[in-house]
C-alpha cells in the first residue's frame, strides 16, 4: 500500500470519528420529556369534546383569556366571578403574569362528556368523582367556577386571590377557583381535599 493511500484512509477515518463525536454531542443536547410539562390528571379530559360538542358547549380554545367575550366558556361565567377575575388579571399583568382560561362555563352535555371520559380514565365512578362532578352538581355548569393556567398564574392567584374574593376550593385542583365574597375580609376558607369531600357534591 502506497504512502498516499495510507494517508487518505487515515484522513477518512479521522473524519468519521469527528462526525460520530459531533453526533454524540448533539444527541446530548436534544431535550427529552420534561416533568415540568407533564399534564395534570384533568388536562387529558379538557381536550376538544367529541361529536357536536365544541366551543358553544364550553370547550375553551388554547390561549383564551378572561377578557375573551366571544368565547362562551368565558362569557357565560357568573358576571361577578368574571369581574373579579378580570380585576385580578389586570393586576397580575402588571407583574408580567397572564391568566389563561383552561375551562370555565360548561354545558351539561359537555360536563357529562368529561364525566364519561373520567370514568374511562380512572376506572370507576368513585375515582372519577375526585376530578369531575355530575352535571347537576358542577359549579362549571352553573358558571361559578373557572380553571386558570399556567402555573405562574395559579400561584399568583393562590397567594393573592382572597383580596378579589377568588379562592381555591380543592387541594387536588390548584387551577380551580370560585368566588367567595367573604374572602375579601376574612380570607379563603379551608380547602376540601377533593370534590368528594365537598358537601355540595353530596346533595
Amino acid at each position: 500500500m502506497t504512502r498516499r493511500i495510507r494517508i487518505r484512509r487515515l484522513r477518512v477515518a479521522g473524519l468519521l470519528v469527528a462526525i460520530a463525536a459531533s453526533a454524540a454531542v448533539l444527541g446530548d443536547q436534544v431535550p427529552g420529556p420534561s416533568s415540568s410539562t407533564a399534564a395534570s390528571p384533568i388536562d387529558v379530559l379538557r381536550s376538544e369534546p367529541r361529536g357536536a360538542l365544541g366551543e358553544v358547549d364550553g370547550a375553551v380554545p388554547d390561549g383564551a383569556t378572561v377578557f375573551d367575550d366571544h368565547v362562551p366558556g368565558v362569557a357565560n361565567l357568573d358576571s361577578e366571578l368574571l369581574g373579579a377575575l378580570r380585576q385580578a388579571a389586570m393586576d397580575a399583568a402588571a407583574g408580567g403574569v397572564e391568566f389563561v382560561v383552561d375551562s370555565g362555563w360548561r354545558s351539561p352535555q359537555y360536563q357529562e362528556h368529561l364525566l364519561r371520559e373520567a370514568v374511562s380514565k380512572y376506572g370507576s365512578a368513585e375515582e372519577a368523582a375526585r376530578w369531575v362532578a355530575t352535571p347537576n352538581r358542577s359549579a362549571h355548569v352553573s358558571g361559578d367556577a373557572v380553571d386558570i393556567g399556567p402555573s405562574d398564574a395559579t400561584a399568583w392567584l393562590s397567594e393573592r386571590g382572597a383580596a378579589y374574593g377568588l379562592c381555591r376550593i380543592y387541594g387536588n385542583e390548584p387551577w380551580h377557583f370560585e368566588l367567595r365574597r367573604e374572602a375579601r375580609e376574612h380570607g379563603c376558607p379551608a380547602m376540601y381535599a377533593d370534590p368528594t369531600h365537598d358537601p355540595r357534591m353530596q346533595l
